[in-house]
């Protein structure tokens, strides 16, 4: 693909204008799946650029691989924000939008001018998202919240703990990328509502009650029965020691059963039919309460025989399982290659670059990869120009910058 020549959008979001004012992961994000979607992103950058940029190797000093991942589909254009004339430039883009899109705190989007109410003002019609650490209306509304803290903050932490009790992170940023599809959801939502009503409106997902949501959805368990005791949290299955994947003679295997009849299968399968007989396995509540045994038992068996022995032996049996695969087996996986899922793309600067396919299919109205991860400011001048800016004045708002477009012709 070429980004001279972007194919036309698609998508269930075709025709819809994006205004991106987000920097770091969450952001950016849940913004590439609205351009995925078929929306127009303008990424609105500061004079640095977003600081993803910079993270990571690159073959360009400003177009860093944790920049790459997340910001396909989506036009540049360089404002600082704290200039009067580029503060009103972005008014007028967003007078022609119907999204806008922060990752600041609501106190510094409004010192900046573009709270909720300043971008309203210039466009009633706006759907105004972004995500704060916490809920607008309780007493840490502007304390500042990462992955990291919110990952301790709402149990996930604890629960991923090392064997000696130690609370440990996901290794993945889970509570960005996670309020990330939630926030571009969230905003899908408000877009149909104001399709069907007229009204454009303020959206916010928090960061702590989404995950705690996210967490407490199996977790609340008991709490469920309201009480409040402190004990009563933690789906039980979930931590069970041999609650794994099961070690295989050359490697691990996972596999899983959750109802009456995928036990019956998989038992037989591992060559105890018996097992469900006795009275502490023959329920769902009884095997709940022995699971620890139940699955001691599987992890005993499993260690038998090949992966690949055990592959076919439950795939015959339709039982879900699959093997462990490391990070670095996934580009050559066979499966994923025969689906396409890594797409392969030469970027006009920085070469031949690798991406991941847009998962969600539509039958009548799918997603496209239409714009490769754009430089810094490409798109300055074509996007002011279509707002309505003269040459003089578009010269004048780039002047300091140094953010000429540099869309090739």
């Amino acid at each position: 693909m070429s980004e001279s020549s972007p194919t036309p959008s698609t998508g269930p979001l075709a025709g819809i204008r994006v205004i991106d004012l987000t920097i770091n992961v969450l952001g950016p994000v849940a913004t590439q799946i609205l351009g995925d979607m078929g929306a127009d992103v303008i990424k609105v950058e500061p004079p640095q650029g977003d600081q993803n940029r910079f993270n990571g190797p690159g073959h360009s000093p400003d177009m860093a691989v944790f920049y790459l991942i997340m910001n396909r589909n989506k036009r540049s254009i360089q404002l600082d924000l704290k200039r009067p004339d580029c503060l009103e430039a972005l008014m007028k883009l967003v007078e022609g939008a119907d999204v806008v899109i922060h990752s600041m705190r609501t106190d510094a989007a409004e010192r900046l001018g573009i709270g909720y109410e300043a971008i309203a003002a210039r466009n009633p019609n706006i759907i105004y998202a972004h995500a704060p650490g916490y809920r607008g209306d309780g007493p840490l509304w502007n304390r500042p919240a990462f992955d990291d803290v919110l990952q301790g903050e709402t149990g996930l932490a604890a629960l991923n703990a090392s064997t000696d009790g130690t609370p440990r992170y996901f290794p993945t940023v889970i509570v960005d990328k996670f309020c990330g599809y939630v926030l571009a959801s969230s905003v899908s939502m408000a877009l149909l509502h104001r399709e069907r009503t007229g009204e454009g409106q303020l959206v916010q997902v928090p960061m702590m009650e989404t995950m705690l949501q996210f967490n407490l959805f199996e977790h609340l368990w008991e709490g469920a029965l309201g009480k409040n005791n402190g004990k009563g949290l933690g789906y039980t299955r979930m931590f069970s020691p041999h609650r794994r994947p099961y070690h295989t003679q050359d490697g691990y295997i996972c596999v899983l059963a959750v109802n009456d009849p995928q036990w019956r299968k998989l038992l037989k399968a591992i060559g105890h039919p018996e097992v469900l007989d006795d009275p502490k396995f023959s329920t769902m509540s009884a095997r709940m309460r022995n699971v620890n045994l139940l699955y001691a038992l599987l992890a005993d068996t499993i260690q038998h025989k090949t992966t690949a022995e055990w592959e076919k032996i439950f795939n015959e049996q339709d039982i879900p399982n699959g093997p462990v695969r490391q990070l670095d087996d996934l580009m050559s996986d066979d499966y994923l290659q025969k689906t396409g899922f890594f797409q392969h793309h030469e970027h006009p600067t920085e070469g031949p670059i690798v991406m991941t396919s847009i998962p969600q299919h539509f039958s009548r109205s799918p997603g496209s990869i239409r714009r490769l991860p754009p430089n810094l400011g490409e798109h300055s001048e074509e996007i002011l120009r279509e707002a309505g800016f003269s040459d003089e004045a578009i010269a004048s708002l780039l002047a300091e910058q140094g953010a000429m477009d540099k869309t090739a012709t």
